[in-house]
């Protein structure tokens, strides 16, 4: 009965549950809270994941327990062992996990800090913007975010965008910055190429990519109109519609106008879109994860 409901469970959040928050407005209300509840979904499938395969190895080895242990049960065929060795397991495939997830991480620096050195090489610093400009007739602004992390306007952007179309462009590459969005992205981008066909893989990744350019958006609304940064969002848009040049806002970084134009110019469109919080997201986010565990594995009275 354990097994089934961890694969109850498995089916309910890798299937049902990414299609029910696809596109959700509220997660759209509170784009880097709703980031956090996908990863956080990610992560409980994870745990989800392994103890359903430790259960179905050792089918007899525990009595059922958590909130499944609540309800009538048949004693247990073979020996019972205690639940608190399952903590072991979960610690086991974290660090499996961690370990995946520093691969990436590893391999996407690499590629950003070549990416950076041949910015420094070929591009020119501009002190009023605060990024380096590359000649190139593309319109495009990114970021490579990082330690060093680097705002970059093409020539053709400077061209295509007016002063505050600019500036709206440039505020919200600083609030990808500032807010770290490529580590929330780290994660999505791990699982999915472990678990691509999957749709918790699939539409999380472009989910979390999605609210993370919103979150982006909320952050430069401190120093730009919503129509200023739609304006901008749109231009980029609609002139830079081809595909990039080689080299170009590569993977690694994070472009303004990449992910979403629609979604966030119509979410920019309604009134009292923005930041709002709720403590209770906070508690829903941190029990996400060990959720499975307390269903079917924890010890009770």
């Amino acid at each position: 009965m354990t097994l089934a409901l961890l694969l109850l469970y498995l089916v309910a959040a890798g299937v049902l549950l990414p299609r029910r928050l696809a596109g959700s407005a509220r997660l759209q209300a509170r784009p880097a809270a709703g980031a956090a509840l996908w990863l956080a979904l990610m992560a409980s499938f994870t745990v989800a994941a392994a103890l359903t395969a430790h259960h179905a190895l050792e089918p007899f080895a525990h009595e059922p327990a958590g909130l499944l242990g609540l309800l009538p049960h048949a004693e247990p065929a073979g020996p019972v062992l205690p639940h608190t060795h399952d903590w072991w397991l979960l610690t086991a495939a974290g660090a499996a996990v961690a370990v995946l997830v520093a691969a990436v991480g590893l391999r996407t620096g690499r590629a950003r800090r070549r990416h950076r050195a041949m910015l420094d090489l070929v591009a020119v610093r501009d002190g009023r913007w605060g990024a380096l400009v590359l000649e190139h007739a593309h319109p495009t602004v990114y970021c490579l975010p990082g330690r060093r992390a680097r705002v970059v306007l093409s020539s053709g952007a400077l061209r295509l965008l007016d002063e505050r179309q600019l500036a709206a462009a440039v505020a919200h590459e600083h609030g990808h910055i500032r807010g770290r969005h490529h580590l929330f992205r780290l994660p999505a981008d791990t699982f999915a190429l472990l678990l691509g066909p999957l749709p918790l893989a699939r539409t999380g990744r472009s989910e979390v990519a999605l609210l993370l350019e919103m979150a982006a958006d909320d952050a430069a609304l401190a120093r730009v109109s919503r129509g200023e940064l739609a304006s901008a969002l749109c231009s980029l848009a609609t002139f830079g519609a081809s595909p990039a040049p080689a080299g170009e806002a590569p993977g690694e970084a994070l472009a303004a106008a990449s992910t979403g134009t629609l979604a966030r110019v119509r979410r920019l469109a309604r009134p009292g879109g923005g930041r709002r919080r709720q403590r209770a997201w906070q508690f829903g986010l941190l029990a996400l994860p060990v959720l499975p565990y307390l269903l079917a594995c924890a010890p009770h009275p």
